[in-house]
């Protein structure tokens, strides 16, 4: 069907305006009705975040999402332009969208008074109808809603009081659409008064000229918790208005943390690289460790992207072995996941506790939780007995992340009831092949070590738990002796 390109031909087509927050509510009520997902690729939020939005939008509400750092919020903003209509007219030309039916702005009058059914018609998408503004304190009330030009009074031989003399911002751009800013706390107190007076009356003063715009928009928000109720950025009258504050959260279940790891992770590799089960499963352990450690910043969270991160590195480190290999593959290890700290590192903030350790050791001690607790899921400590008995007569190991899978199960092999011990468990089945016994022994080893059963060093070297001395106090225990990652060797690695 050939869209008008006329105010006279839309007329006849019989189109009708639809206000956004309508148009918001008929496209979810369509998806509603019709079992379809309301925000496609939103893992964790179907019992909890959704309903609410979905009550937002249908009770024609400006809402905010408050949450932390990597909970999907800029995306699900990003996602309502999918409740839009595929295209709605405007005046062509108009800086503001204006609706051929009832202009707002100057322009699109004039345009109608001079043209009549004549005057011309475009069509907007969906995707042009969302304007998205990260809030910072540089931001100023011409970014947002306009400023005089000039230029353009000169050119045009208006006056600056004319309304054809301004340049229009980002809120009146974003007229029959969606305005998005992201970390609303940022934004400065005299935006946030301009912000709740076009929420309400329609009004917008422009250096100090009033221009009316009952500008017909939904008003979306993204800030930290914290920063919104705690710090008094926000002020009363703006959060006032705002109808429905929705409050996300990280996942609540390991199994959905994978899923949305996986989903969001690049490892599209050109070699064959496999990924076992309990591998990945371990990589968002970490993420869960790190949020329930004191030494990280709970204020600060710890974000979705950190597992997603390390779950690429550790394939990248894979995948750098994998290119000596005679057949390019390779599989995901525990020591590939070691070779990931860079991924862990930079996405963890501090506590004073944790700034003293260092963040290098902060992220080996979650790697380290994190194996115990994936080490539980499949194993029964006693029947590591005879690896621990190797390790406390002496024996030792190390494990390098370059090594081929084939020398390295070698060298499992001769540690006493390492290799039957994960080909009794559910870790290995039985089209498994070395490389994948490989990482689950990794996994046996790593989780007697966060258990203190056998020691570790920071270079992949397993020996026995020993005792140190401490100076001028005798020698410690052995449950008191090392610590996570930093032990003590007296025996000759084989």
């Amino acid at each position: 069907m050939q869209r008008p390109t006329t105010l006279g031909a839309l007329k006849e087509s019989g189109y009708t305006t639809t206000s956004v927050k309508d148009e918001l509510r008929r496209g979810l009520i369509a998806r509603l009705e019709s079992g379809e997902e309301l925000f496609p690729g939103i893992v964790g939020y179907d019992a909890t975040v959704t309903p609410q939005i979905a009550n937002a939008i249908l009770s024609r509400h400006h809402f905010i999402l408050l949450g932390l750092r990597g909970q999907a919020k800029s995306r699900i903003l990003r996602e309502l332009t999918g409740l839009l209509d595929d295209e709605i007219p405007v005046l062509a030309g108009s800086e503001v969208n204006d609706d051929p039916f009832a202009p707002i702005s100057r322009y699109g009058r004039e345009l109608v008074e001079r043209e009549g059914d004549a005057a011309p018609i475009a069509w907007v998408d969906r995707e042009s109808r969302y304007v998205e503004k990260l809030a910072t304190p540089d931001v100023t009330i011409a970014d947002v809603l306009g400023d005089l030009d000039p230029i353009r009074a000169a050119r045009g031989g208006h006056l600056l009081s004319d309304e054809l003399a301004i340049h229009y911002g980002l809120l009146p751009r974003a007229n029959r659409g969606i305005f998005a800013i992201n970390e609303l706390p940022d934004l400065s107190g005299k935006i946030q008064v301009a912000l709740f007076n076009v929420m309400q009356e329609g009004d917008v003063q422009i250096k100090g000229f009033p221009v009316r715009l009952p500008l017909d928009i939904v008003l979306v928000f993204t800030a930290n918790p914290e920063d919104y109720t705690a710090r008094g950025k926000i002020i009363t009258p703006l959060k006032d208005r705002i109808g429905s504050e929705i409050m996300t959260h990280y996942p609540t279940e390991l199994e959905l943390g994978v899923r949305i790891t996986e989903q969001e992770a690049w490892l599209e590799r050109a070699a064959p690289i496999h990924r076992p089960e309990f591998v990945v499963e371990l990589v968002e352990r970490i993420a869960f460790e790190a949020r329930n450690d004191k030494r990280v910043d709970r204020r600060s969270g710890v974000s979705q992207r950190l597992p997603i991160t390390v779950l690429e590195n550790a394939t990248s480190n894979a995948e750098r072995r994998s290119l000596g290999s005679s057949d390019g593959s390779a599989t995901v290890r525990i020591a590939d996941i070691y070779a990931a700290l860079p991924s862990i590192t930079g996405k963890i903030e501090l506590e004073y506790e944790g700034e003293l350790q260092g963040a290098d050791q902060v992220a080996r001690d979650l790697i380290a939780g994190a194996c115990a607790a994936t080490f539980d899921d499949y194993f029964i400590e006693e029947d590591a007995g005879p690896v621990v008995e190797y390790f406390d007569r002496g024996g030792a190991l190390r494990v390098s992340e370059t090594a081929r899978e084939e020398a390295v199960l070698a060298g499992f092999e001769t540690v006493t009831g390492l290799v039957p011990l994960v080909e009794a468990s559910a870790l290995v089945h039985g089209s498994a092949g070395p490389a994948e016994v490989v990482a689950a022994c990794e996994l046996v080893l790593e989780g007697l070590h966060a258990k203190r059963r056998i020691s570790r060093s920071d270079a992949g070297d397993f020996t026995r738990r020993r005792a140190r001395r401490h100076p001028g106090k005798g020698t410690l225990p052995p449950d008191l002796a090392g610590g996570v990652g930093g032990p003590s060797f007296d025996e000759p690695l084989v």
